[in-house]
């Protein structure tokens, strides 16, 4: 009796380690079922244009916050392209805001005065005619071309002094040498842009508001500005950048500019064949008269005939004095 007793209780652990065994969970990789926007197949993931155009909108509101917090520098709880930029335009200061876009005026007013005068030299320079004398709207286009280039040197020497101000004031802490030297660079980089030709000048400036930009971004993103600054200076410079590459492609199509390479051959060409054939240019009423080559003036066609006429009248007078 005794003797059987080991075997019965190795038995009994045997089966209850079976049992053990049997109620055990065993632990299987789960695998996912595909659904139809993951099935790589050629089934689409939408299951109707209804949900598709939702999907496109939904990524499309997605992109634009993206693109839009990548303006700014930082992220706002909104959604959409609009609604980050208008949160942030919302933080501007308003008189921030109006000096800003006034600051863009003289810009514009360069920039339409360079495009018109181009036009105008440029017909002159064809053989045609335009509104104004060709040397007149020569002069006054590489004028105004001067005037945008220095006006942009100095747009960017103030925009780097105001990091300058924002340092003396320990906005974001007192970050030394770092943001001094950066609001050093632009007063470094526009001033030289003024000794080149109007044309290089400008797209250099327009490279230099570009990079500022670039420079402002990763300052609002360190904490050096505003939060708004970066997105405000980008829609400035949007503004700046759109002046100075209309004025450059009006010199470049129509031209040219006076005093940098052009040739003014071709404007005292033009005065000479002006003033040989007034009446195809001014009509019956009006009659240019030509002076010497720097110079025409516009006269009254009736003024002229009644002056040549008393001219002759005189001369047969004359003429008939010195018969008798």
């Amino acid at each position: 009796m005794n003797s059987l007793s080991p075997l019965r209780s190795t038995l009994n652990r045997s089966s209850f380690a079976a049992r053990q065994i049997a109620i055990r969970p065993v632990t299987l990789p789960i695998l996912h079922k595909r659904n139809e926007a993951s099935y790589p197949g050629l089934k689409p993931g939408s299951e109707n244009f209804a949900h598709a155009a939702q999907n496109i909108r939904e990524e499309a509101a997605k992109s634009g916050k993206d693109i839009a917090a990548a303006i700014a520098g930082v992220n706002v709880p909104k959604d959409g392209f609009m609604g980050v930029t208008g949160f942030v335009a919302s933080e501007v200061p308003k008189p921030v805001m109006v000096f800003g876009l006034a600051g863009g005026i003289p810009y514009l007013g360069a920039g339409a005065t360079t495009v018109y005068l181009a036009y105008q030299a440029g017909l002159a320079t064809s053989g045609q005619v335009g509104n104004i004398d060709p040397g007149v709207a020569t002069t006054i286009l590489d004028q105004a071309l001067n005037v945008q280039t220095t006006y942009g040197a100095v747009m960017l020497s103030f925009l780097g002094a105001l990091h300058w101000g924002m340092e003396f004031s320990g906005l974001g802490g007192h970050q030394g040498w770092k943001r001094l030297a950066l609001g050093a660079a632009p007063v470094l980089y526009a001033w030289p842009t003024l000794a080149l030709d109007p044309t290089m000048a400008l797209a250099a400036q327009w490279a230099g508001f570009t990079g500022l930009w670039w420079a402002d971004l990763k300052a609002t993103q360190a904490g050096w500005t505003p939060k708004w600054y970066a997105q405000y200076r980008f829609y400035l410079s949007i503004l700046v950048g759109t002046c100075i590459l209309g004025s450059l492609a009006g010199v470049t199509y129509w031209g040219p500019v006076g005093g940098h390479g052009h040739d003014l051959h071709l404007i005292r060409e033009q005065r000479r064949a002006l003033a040989t054939k007034p009446e195809d240019v001014s009509g019956s009423e009006v009659t240019l008269v030509k002076g010497d080559e720097t110079w025409t003036r516009l006269r009254k066609t009736e003024d002229l005939k009644r002056e040549q006429a008393e001219k002759e009248g005189k001369k047969l007078e004359e003429k008939k004095e010195h018969d008798e």
